[in-house]
This record gives C-alpha cells, structure tokens and sequence, in this order.
C-alpha cells in the first residue's frame, strides 16, 4: 500500500532529486523496496497535492476568509513535504532506540558465554542465537561477516551502534579484550563489561527523564490544558462579532491541535534513548484466543449502548461521538487482551527466573549434573516457573533428549513463552548440562546479572513514571473531564441569557469537542507508552482500548453533571 501512494505522489513530481545519506540509511535499515528517490519525490508530490488542494478550496469560501485558507495552504503543502521526507529517519530513529533496550540482556549474554568459555567468536554466536530483534541480528550480521578472520564480530558491532549507546561499544570491547588476558583478569573485564552497559542504559534513561519534561510540560499546557480551557469562551467570541463556525472550530480542534500533538508525540518517541519493548507475541500464539468476532461484536453493542444513551440523556449530535469512542474502544480492549495475558504470563516467569538459576547452579556447583538440579528445583519454586522446570525435566527424562532440546526444542517446556531472556538462560542451562561443575558460578553469576537487568529496566520505568502517569490520567479522566464541563458551560452561557441572542447558538460543539477527547486519548496514551515501552501494537491498543472507553464515559458524565448544576 505504502508503494503504491509513494508511487501515484511521486508522479506529481518528475523533477529530479538528490536524497541525503542519511534517508539512503534509513530506507536500507528499513528493508523498504521503494528507493530514497522515489520517497524525495512522494515528499514534494505531497506538498504540491495538498496545496492545489486547499488552493481550490479557497475559491469556493467566502472572501474575508480567503486569504487565511491560502496561507494554510501554504503551511500545510510545506507540512506534508517535511513529514513525507523527515519519516523514514524517525522511524528509523525509533526503531533502532526501541531495540536498544534488548542491550543490557545480550551483553549479559555474551559475558556469561565468555565464563564458560573464553571464546569471544562462540560468545558472540551464543549471544546472537539466543535472542530475538534488531539489535540480536545486527550481532548476528557482525559475527556471521567474521567467521574464519580471527575476530569475534563484537568490535564491529559495537562501533555500528556507539552513536547511539556509546557504552554498548565499550562493554563490547571489553568482552573482546577478555579472551586474550589472564583468567583474573578475565572476570575482572566481564564484570566492568556488564557494569558499563548497565551504568549506561540508566544513565541514559535518567537523562531523557529529565530532559523531556520542559517539552511534555509544554505540551499538557498548550496542547491540553489551553485548547479545553478555552472552549468555555467560543460563545462569548461569537457574541463579539469573531467567526465562530463549525468550519473554524473543526479546523483547529479536529486538524491543526491534533496534527500538532501527533508530531510533538513522534518527535519525542523518535528521541528517546531505547525503550524496554515486550516480547514479540504473533496472533498464531496458542495461547492468544481468536477473538476478532467477539471484539466486532462488542464494539458494535458498546456503539449501540452509547449511541441510545447519548440520544436520551445528551445532545444528539454528540451520539456519533460516544458510539466511536465506547465502539473503538471496547474493540480494541477486547482484540488485545489475550497478547496481554501472555504478556503477564511472560513477566511473572521473568520475576522468578533468577530464583530457578540459583537453585540449579548452586546444586551444579557442589557437582550435582544440570538434569537433576534442574528436577530439585522444579520441587522447590511454585508457581509457573515450577512448572516449567517439571515439564522441561520430564520431557528430558522421558524422551531421553537433551536439555537444550527439551527445554528449547520445537515441542519443548519454552516453546509457547516467546521470551528472549528466559529463553537465553535456558540455552546457558543447556551449556551449563555439557561444560558441567565449573558452570555453576557461571550459572550463579547469571542469576544476579538477571537481577541487576530487571532492577535496571524498573529504574528507567521509575524515572519516567511521573510524565508517563501525567499522559494517561490526562487522556483518561483529566482532558475529557475538563472538556466536558466545559462544553456544558458553553451551553450555560447561552441559554442562561448571560449573551445576547438566546438559545443555542452553538449546537455542533459537543461534537467536535467530543473528537477531540477521542484524539487526546489516542495519542497520549500511544506516547506514554512509546515512551518505555515502544510502539508495540497489543500493548498500545490494549491500552488505548481501555483509554477510549474511560475517556467517552467521562466526558459524557462530566457534562451530565455540570449541565445539572448550572
């Protein structure tokens, strides 16, 4: 589809043109098929559509407006031009910060490959086959290119990722330097490795925290706080004479705040220096319920629902607006929520995952075999990653294959948790099961590396708790509520003879408010989560579901109420 429109727009355009490095970059990272000069082209083409667009537009309005619809002309043909080319590098941009939080894991990885055996070319591979995602493949690439040269891979790969994490580039050229010294010196380079990557990723973190906080303040205020405040004064306008007219307020309520807010919102996510995605969970996951019917048929009754209840108990024009709000979201809720219980189920074994490996690397390391401490463990830990371990052990057993295999194979214990980090622990497990009891420090330092890792991914969530907790209680519950009192004192005004003319003069209002509380709710709860999570489509719809419907109820509820006061 994305070539196709790239196509017809670059058409509007034949000139010639010369992309920049950068977009030739970011197209190759992007795995587009479509070239940099077509997307330079569509950019233009773009522009110039929307301008004899609008420029038509302008001849059919009145005269006194049409010198402002000319200039919007203007400003959104030059709008469109920067967002077409400007997009491959965000999303770029995006994508690549969004695998970087998978750092601190393949580093752990790696330095626990290298405790076992001090091979950085077998470190490098084991950190590559045991994870999943971008930056996985980039190691991948690297060590794929330095096979049978005599280097590892992992220098390389650390300089192709230094601009944007300098400190993944020193932990990997530590890992590197610790297969040619001394065995002292070797434990004492794995662990500053591990140390720099983790000091990193929360540095990083805390620095982004702090510096994004002018930008979201700006945006709560005049993106939010100013635009709903400011509702409660269009009839008061129209009395002085100002063009107050569906047209107008459509324009700014329903186009520019919300293009305005979108690309604060990109900006920001594009900025941020990685996030901590969850795990890649396909629809085809056996435990994710088919549900597309059923969430078709609760959007279509919630639609329903709010469509009769907004006819009886609030203006009508308004209906529209609680249907799509209550329908999209519950939609939405419900499609998404089976991802989310696999989502749960991910992380409560990821919490218990330290406690499974030092149990079994303490029994490794006063010589007990892998297999065994595995089975005692299982006896000793509840819950899901006991049972894990007792299936795992009981294919072993039964079946006779290996641990690797039992616990990683096709039909094994992990073969429906698509978790990279509980995933690379077990392939450690399965090394651990060959190299025997010298791989139970290793299995033991693991065990608090993992610990660290989560303590670092719950400090970066911490630093951005309070901006993050800001967008979401605003797109919730604060915006609609604050849109809704004042869209019902608008009303008030009016009819209570407070204006001259009488009677409601602003009918449409509602409305197109009430499309704005849907926008606010969708994009800041997409940022809030972008912002630590990522952009992953079952978190942020799940999310935006749940936001939609709370959004809808309080706005209707809050004009309800002040409607009844005044």
């Amino acid at each position: 589809m994305m070539g196709r429109a790239t196509t017809y727009l670059a058409a509007l355009y034949p000139g010639s043109v010369d992309p920049s490095d950068k977009l030739r970059l970011s197209v190759d990272f992007l795995d587009w098929e479509t070239s940099p000069e077509r997307i330079l082209r569509a950019g233009y083409g773009a522009g110039v559509a929307v301008l004899v667009t609008l420029g038509t537009a302008a001849a059919f309005v009145p005269a006194r407006f049409r010198l402002p619809t000319l200039l919007a002309a203007v400003a959104f043909g030059l709008f469109a031009v920067h967002a077409v080319h400007a997009g491959p590098k965000l999303l770029a941009t995006a994508r690549r910060t969004s695998a970087l939080g998978a750092a601190p894991d393949l580093v752990a990885r790696a330095v626990l490959s290298m405790r076992l055996a001090p091979t950085p070319e077998r470190a490098a591979t084991f950190a590559a086959s045991t994870g999943r995602g971008i930056l996985v493949d980039s190691l991948g690439q690297h060590a794929h290119r330095a096979r049978g040269t005599g280097r590892s891979g992992l220098v390389a790969f650390g300089d192709a990722w230094k601009e944007l994490f300098p400190s993944l580039r020193r932990a990997c050229n530590l890992v590197a330097a610790a297969g040619s010294t001394t065995e002292s010196d070797r434990e004492r380079l794995l662990d500053r490795a591990l140390a720099v990557v983790l000091d990193g990723t929360r540095e990083q973190m805390q620095t982004f925290a702090s510096r994004i906080r002018t930008p979201t303040t700006a945006l709560y205020a005049f993106g939010v706080l100013l635009p709903t405040a400011l509702i409660a004064l269009l009839p008061a306008a129209r009395a002085a004479g100002l063009p107050i007219t569906p047209v107008s307020i459509l324009a700014v309520y329903g186009l520019v705040l919300p293009a305005v807010l979108a690309t604060a919102a990109v900006w920001l996510v594009a900025h941020r220096p990685m996030a901590f995605p969850p795990p890649e969970v396909p629809r085809s996951h056996p435990d994710v319920a088919a549900r597309r019917g059923l969430a078709v048929l609760a959007g279509g009754c919630g639609a329903s629902v709010g469509w009769l209840l907004t006819t009886t108990l609030l203006a009508r024009p308004t209906a529209p607006i609680t249907a799509l709000g209550i329908g999209t979201g519950l939609a939405l809720w419900v499609y998404h929520e089976p991802v989310i219980d696999v989502y749960e189920r991910v992380r409560r074994v990821e919490d218990s995952l330290p406690d499974a490996l030092a149990l079994v690397g303490r029994r490794v390391a006063h010589g007990r075999a892998v297999e065994t401490a595995i089975e005692r463990a299982a006896a000793e830990l509840d819950g899901e990653m006991g049972d894990l371990l007792a299936s795992g052990a009981r294919q072993q057993r039964q079946l006779q294959i290996s641990v690797e295999e039992a616990f990683l194979g096709r039909y094994g214990a992990l073969s429906a948790l698509p978790s990279p980090r509980v995933r690379g622990s077990f392939a450690l497990l399965g090394l651990a099961s060959k190299e025997g009891r010298p791989a139970g420090s290793a299995l033991l330092a693991m065990a608090g590396h993992l610990d660290d890792l989560a303590q670092i991914e719950r400090d970066a969530r911490h630093s951005l708790a309070h901006v993050c907790r800001t967008l979401r209680s605003t797109g919730a519950v604060f915006a609609p509520a604050v849109a809704g009192s004042t869209v019902a004192l608008a009303g008030g005004i009016q009819t209570g003879g407070l204006l001259p003319g009488g009677g409601q003069s602003l009918p449409w209002l509602g409305t197109i408010v009430g499309w704005y509380v849907l926008v606010l709710a969708v994009l800041l709860t997409t940022l809030a989560t972008g912002l630590t999570r990522g952009l992953d489509r079952s978190l942020v719809g799940y999310r935006v579901g749940r936001t939609l419907v709370c959004a809808t109820v309080t706005y209707g509820a809050t004009y309800l109420l002040v409607d009844g006061i005044f």
